[in-house]
């Protein structure tokens, strides 16, 4: 996946009906870590500009919850 920016907006949806979180990147990578395991397993990213990911032909505007972990990681990482 292309690096996103932190400062993108983005929000942050559950599949569950929760309200969302409008913010950026960061934020809703840091508000992902704080979420329980059945509610990651639930979290989505709409994203405001679309991203290009292996293996697909196009580029796509939604994160799903493995990529959206691997931003939480990275984010982590750059703040130690």
């Amino acid at each position: 996946m292309t690096p996103i920016p932190w400062d993108q907006p983005a929000t942050l949806i559950d599949l569950d009906g929760k309200a969302p979180i409008i913010g950026t990147i960061r934020d809703c990578a840091m508000h992902f870590a704080l979420f329980k395991p059945f509610a990651k397993e639930q979290a989505r990213v709409l994203l405001t500009q679309p991203v290009h990911r292996e293996g697909r032909k196009t580029r796509t505007w939604v994160l799903e919850p493995n990529e959206i972990a691997a931003l939480s990681e990275r984010l982590k990482q750059e703040q130690n």
